[in-house]
Formats: structure tokens, sequence, C-alpha cells
């Protein structure tokens, strides 16, 4: 019987992936979606973001289950892109929610330094 990778096993993995595709790295634009958006810095994959955010949006205000999943992946796949660029890792992003783990979400809110 072959075991399910845990989701932080399938996101570390797409990590690993995706910091191969930095053009710094040898990534390459002409061949890569993700070389390409890292290329062209932030402004490309953020405005990828909110794009993605919105289809998000609109396929849970059509209460569509399947494309709300797609959405989501799209979503989180580009949010990987940014940590890629920002030299992060979504184990970062693990081990801040499991920070938060148990907290009130209004007292976690309060404890955040003021912008």
């Amino acid at each position: 019987m072959t075991s399910t990778p845990s989701g932080s096993d399938i996101l570390a993995r797409l990590a690993d992936t995706l910091a191969t595709r930095r053009p710094e790295l040898g990534g390459d634009p002409q061949t890569s979606y993700v070389a390409k958006l890292l290329a062209k810095g932030p402004d490309a994959f953020l405005k990828k973001i909110g794009e993605e955010a919105t289809e998000l949006v609109m396929a849970a205000k059509d209460g569509a289950p399947d494309r709300i999943i797609s959405e989501t992946a799209d979503l989180w796949f580009h949010c990987l892109v940014t940590l890629t660029h920002y030299n992060l890792r979504p184990e970062d992003v693990l081990a801040e929610l499991a920070r938060r783990e148990g907290l009130s979400g209004l007292e976690e809110k309060a404890r955040r330094p003021a912008p």
C-alpha cells in the first residue's frame, strides 16, 4: 500500500521545482511560465494573484465547488511564485499558521504590530 503525500510535502516539492525556475539559476523565460513571471518581476506575479483571488471569489459566490478548488489551486500556485521571488518557503507560512493555531483570530490580530 502506498501512502499519500502530505500537503506540506507537496508544497515543499513544488517550492523546490519553482526555485529551479529562477532566471538567475538558469530558468528560461522562453520555456517556463514561472521563469517568465519571475523575470518580469513582482508586478507580473502580483497581478496574477489579484486575478486568481477575484476568480476564486466569483467561483465561491457561484457556489461552484470544482471551480473553487481549481481557483484556490491557481491562487496558491501564484502565492508560491511570490514566496520563491522573495526566497521564502511554504514551510515559513506553515510555521506561521502553526504559531497562530489555537489563538482566537481577534486575539492574533490584536497582537500584530501596527503597520
